[in-house]
């Protein structure tokens, strides 16, 4: 298989053929060596889940947010870059990462957890009891996840 050229407009196509969507910042060039944290991706990680579990979820986002990508592939630091988005009140930004958890392993309970209240958050409560909802049906011996699940039905009915 042959490696298509930078001129090549599908170059940045994913394996289904769509290109993802662009960042506001995806032109700028990369960040001068000295704002790129110093160590490997794993001590990056684990600093990032240190400075969450401190309560610093914002620098933990950053320091995460470098994580995520070098390694793009890995579920752990992007679980650990979504509590921390979650943490710092970057709802919209939890879900993205929830919602790419999810689709890399749909049965993982956590991420529709936390998907579920993300997606709260941001207001949209149907998604937030559907998410819930699955990751209560998933684990009914976690309480929280059905105590969050009351919740966001008990919102979405008084919205209605």
């Amino acid at each position: 298989m042959t490696r298509p050229s930078e001129s090549d407009s599908e170059h940045d196509a994913d394996y289904y053929g769509q290109v993802p969507a662009r960042r506001p910042f995806d032109d700028l060039p990369p960040p001068p060596p000295d704002v790129v944290p110093q160590g490997e991706v794993y001590d990056w990680y684990i600093r990032g889940v240190d400075l969450l579990g401190e309560g610093n979820p914002a620098a933990a986002v950053v320091i995460l947010g470098h994580a995520v990508e070098a390694e793009p592939d890995s579920r752990s630091v992007r679980e650990a870059l979504a509590r921390a988005q979650f943490d710092a009140g970057l709802y919209d930004e939890a879900v993205e990462s929830f919602e790419w958890i999810i689709s890399v392993n749909p049965a993982d309970d956590y991420a529709q957890f936390g998907l579920g209240l993300a997606a709260a958050r941001t207001g949209d409560l149907a998604a937030a009891v559907e998410h819930l909802a699955l990751a209560a049906a998933m684990r009914p011996d976690v309480t929280h996840y059905s105590t969050a699940l009351r919740g966001a039905r008990a919102a979405l009915t008084a919205r209605r």
